[in-house]
């Protein structure tokens, strides 16, 4: 599988920053992590997401030469690097980790320790460091000891000892899992910003899919410690390539069915006892997998109520039954039996208006477009 970088805008590809082939790490003998090939261009933002435990955070490590793999090569603009390169190749990158990790010295001596390490003196240092303090948003912290500080400060001073370096690639492992929602939100908003104005090559794993959807050029879906697909999170939302992903990024209605029919780019789905059509290039008697995310579920009520959203373009129409409903804030998660199960999120407000009750009757409607199908071995 080639996971290149795809740029939609016009103009010359930028040139690859970096690039792993044939990647195995392995642990206790166990392959963790397999990556055949994966490319980040330069000023561009990778977004690696997964399951818990799927070998994100080993990605990171590999790319910073912090784990050494069983096999593999790493390639930086375009040349191998090789052991006796690695001291060169770590000071083009910066790193952030999920607990900043600071030395027992003030904000400002933290912030300078890689621009010590590479041999630059304090006096041109420290402009380096008060700029970025600033761009942080943390100067009046620059004499604080750093265990003094609060967790959403600490990782400020994190990401601004590793952007002082001027590195060519970043490399941030759950950067904002350690912070408070409100703390995050704000840190989110100030690293997009300065995503904006470097231009520096990042690849950030997360667990939040907006934030990955958010800060990514391109996101990279990691399950079972393979990477599964790399592509634009637009395209990985709505054409994931296999099922781990396709429940990974939320589709959550996920439903084994067989094509029947196929005329100019729709197909008709046999799910049961239940047909749908679906904008799909899939040939008639192929084996499917139907994915829906609850977005895109519209439902009206059995007894001609008002709808939770406009249909007049929906082609599939399926009467059922709601099977269970759960809040979720302002939404509201439904489950509808309609011979096959389907799931739908809807506002609070919408559920009120419609009269939705578990087990009242409803009917659930869809566009083709909303229906992505997986084909199936067999």
């Amino acid at each position: 599988m080639t996971v290149l970088p795809s740029r939609s805008s016009p103009g010359a590809a930028p040139p690859l920053l970096v690039e792993v082939r044939d990647l195995v790490v392995v642990r206790g003998a166990r392959p963790v992590l397999t990556i055949d090939e994966l490319a980040v261009a330069d000023r561009e933002t990778l977004s690696v997401v997964g399951p818990n435990g799927a070998g994100k955070s080993t990605l990171i490590l590999a790319l910073a030469r912090l784990v050494r793999p069983a096999r593999g090569q790493l390639l930086f603009r375009g040349l191998p690097v090789e052991p006796r390169d690695e001291l060169g190749y770590r000071r083009r990158i910066g790193l952030v980790l999920p607990d900043p990790l600071l030395l027992d010295t003030s904000v400002a001596a933290n912030v300078a320790a890689g621009l010590r390490f590479r041999g630059i003196s304090a006096a041109r240092a420290r402009p380096r460091v008060d700029e970025w303090l600033g761009r942080l948003g943390v100067e009046h912290l620059a004499r604080r000891p750093a265990r003094q500080i609060s967790s959403g400060e600490a990782q400020r001073v994190s990401l601004a000892r590793a952007l002082v370096l001027e590195p060519d690639l970043l490399l941030l492992d759950e950067p904002f899992a350690s912070v408070d929602p409100a703390t995050r939100s704000k840190l989110v908003d100030d690293f997009e910003q300065l995503q904006r104005e470097t231009h520096v090559a990042c690849v950030i794993v997360t667990h939040d899919l907006d934030e990955a959807v958010r800060l990514g050029d391109r996101m990279a879906v990691v399950v079972a410690g393979r990477l599964r697909q790399c592509d634009t999170p637009e395209r990985v939302l709505s054409e994931p390539l296999d099922e781990d992903v396709a429940a990974f990024v939320g589709a959550e209605t996920r439903i084994p069915g067989r094509v029947v029919s196929a005329s100019d780019g729709l197909a008709v789905v046999e799910l049961g006892a239940c047909r749908i059509e679906a904008v799909s290039a899939v040939r008639p008697g192929r084996s499917v997998l139907c994915c829906l995310r609850p977005e895109d579920v519209t439902l009206l009520a059995a007894g001609g109520g008002s709808p939770a959203r406009p249909t007049s373009s929906a082609r599939n129409r399926l009467p059922g039954r709601v099977s269970r409903m759960v809040t979720q804030g302002s939404l509201v998660r439904v489950s509808v039996d309609c011979g096959v199960p389907l799931i739908a999120s809807i506002t609070r407000a919408s559920a009120i208006e419609m009269g939705l009750v578990e087990g009242g009757g409803v009917v659930a409607t869809f566009k083709a477009s909303a229906v992505h199908l997986i084909p199936l071995a067999g």
